[in-house]
């Protein structure tokens, strides 16, 4: 059965929870989407705002304080914010993509050449038996000891090495303060760990953003060969208009393609643009670098027709909190009436103790 660009884009909103907004607890979300992007603190927030009725950041917050959820480097070596039990399943997965990153990083290959892992990862550990350290503390720390490598590349090392998280109120909706780590089995000594299984993260994926081919589960993990993993595993199959195949799970359904999309705001960093070696079939080649910067930032976009369509920005400044929207073609009145009233609702909501304004840039 072949699928249609269109079908393959509706049923990648449906799985995202963007076709309409659940009704679920925050922590059922995130298990259900696969974790979050959260290269920055907040756009996890964001992610689950456009996604539940009724989200509130102290919904997330709390899941983060309770250690239900936790922020770690997994798919890419980019941090996500996951389920305490994906957490512990999936990090050994995604060991051999650290250990790749490691061995391609330029700036700190010269020093750590010599020093021996083994020694400065467990020397690692044993600091971190004691208590949590901030970057700077544990890459100087362990500098100390072994003094031929300098502390950053020391704390490059660790991070890549073990699974490290990113202790609160990191990540907590409202604070600041900068990555303190501890190690995953500390943190999490009560959460029983899952075994790590292949097979089991495909699934996982497919069920939040199927049906995909192989490149797309391995873009968002970061492993490598999974035609070996999924190959034997019973899935369904479908064709895409390229005649690639497409997997997916057995018990999925897929919405019709005149399925309406409506308009919504996508958070910065948002997975749904991510998450595929064909970005297409939610962004559109011609706006990705206008999405996208070169040092790798995502802006907030605006989500028209099911597609990128703009992007989206907030500013404070004397008690006033500004959203600029910026379209990048001229968009229908009722999208732009649409697109308004979800900024002021994000405002609202962002911004409680604040005047709202929303704005257009100019050429709408």
């Amino acid at each position: 059965m072949h699928l249609s660009y269109r079908v393959l884009n509706r049923a990648t909103l449906d799985r995202q929870l963007l076709l309409r907004r659940a009704k679920m607890p925050a922590l059922d979300a995130v298990r259900h989407l696969a974790g979050l992007q959260a290269q920055a603190p907040f756009p996890p927030y964001y992610a689950l705002w456009t996604r539940l009725h009724g989200f509130r950041p102290d919904d997330l917050a709390r899941l983060l304080l309770d250690r239900r959820v936790v922020r770690i480097a997994l798919m890419r070596g980019t941090v996500h914010l996951v389920t305490a039990e994906d957490a512990l399943a999936w990090r050994p997965l995604v060991q051999t993509v650290m250990t790749r990153a490691l061995a391609a990083d330029s700036q700190h290959k010269v020093p750590l050449s010599r020093v021996d892992h083994a020694l400065v990862t467990k020397a690692a550990v044993e600091l971190l038996a004691e208590r949590p350290y901030s970057s700077a503390e544990l890459g100087a720390a362990l500098a100390e000891r072994f003094p031929d490598a300098p502390a950053g590349a020391h704390t490059h090392l660790v991070r890549n090495g073990l699974p490290l998280v990113q202790l609160p109120p990191r990540g907590v909706w409202g604070k600041a303060g900068q990555p303190t780590y501890q190690h995953a089995s500390h943190w999490l000594h009560a959460v029983a760990a899952p075994a790590p299984d292949p097979a089991a993260l495909v699934r996982r994926y497919l069920a939040a953003f199927g049906p995909a081919i192989i490149a797309d589960v391995q873009t968002w993990s970061g492993l490598t060969k999974l035609s070996e993993v999924v190959e034997p595993m019973d899935l369904r199959t479908y064709r895409d208009p390229e005649q690639r195949v497409l997997y997916d799970l057995p018990e999925a359904t897929l919405p019709d393609e005149d399925t309406p999309a409506p308009p919504r705001l996508l958070g910065p960093f948002d997975q749904t643009v991510l998450s595929y070696a064909d970005r297409t079939r939610v962004l559109p080649e011609a706006h990705r670098k206008r999405l996208i910067t070169q040092n790798g930032l995502v802006k907030g976009a605006l989500l028209v027709g099911g597609h990128v369509g703009g992007t989206w920005e907030t500013a404070t400044a004397r008690g006033l909190a500004t959203l600029r929207l910026t379209a990048f073609d001229r968009l229908p009145k009722r999208d732009v009436a649409a697109l308004e009233s979800a900024g002021r609702r994000l405002l609202a909501w962002a911004e409680p103790e604040l005047e709202h304004q929303v704005a257009w840039a100019e050429g709408l």
